[in-house]
């Protein structure tokens, strides 16, 4: 694993590993089984990063996104082909939470939340920015 590996916390585990490997194209590595029926892990692959996942266990205060009623961060991932992964992912369920689109920092991204109330920023690099001029154009959005 990487120095820093986000571990989601999800409904229903196994039918997440199913949704980010058919919507996202991630792979299972390992799955760490309970008796019950729960899973404590799943180690995914996106590309060079993992991700692990595991049920929600709210008897000891691990609990989803869906159970606190939303998210307040974002995993991202960046690939070649955005507009064909945005699809994928709408197409699995994926509600959209910002439009996909060009932006000023020269990527195209868009954001959605994942049936398991997760939100993910999906992005390819258009363009080469300098820091400068991200700063004056968002200053424009933002407020100077």
């Amino acid at each position: 694993m990487s120095t820093l590996t986000p571990h989601l916390v999800v409904r229903d585990v196994t039918r997440a590993a199913e949704w980010y490997a058919q919507a996202l194209g991630a792979q299972e590595r390992s799955r760490i089984p309970l008796p019950g029926g729960k899973v404590l892990t799943i180690e995914l692959a996106f590309g060079d990063s993992t991700v692990m996942i595991a049920d929600e266990f709210p008897e000891q205060g691990i609990v989803s996104p869906l159970t606190l009623g939303g998210t307040y961060g974002a995993l991202q991932i960046s690939t070649d082909d955005v507009d064909t992964l945005w699809k994928r992912a709408l197409d699995a369920g994926a509600e959209v939470f910002h439009p996909l689109a060009d932006t000023f920092w020269g990527e195209r991204h868009g954001q959605v939340i994942d049936p398991f109330g997760h939100r993910w920023g999906l992005s390819q690099h258009l363009r080469d920015v300098s820091p400068e001029e991200v700063a004056r154009e968002a200053a424009k959005i933002f407020g100077a």
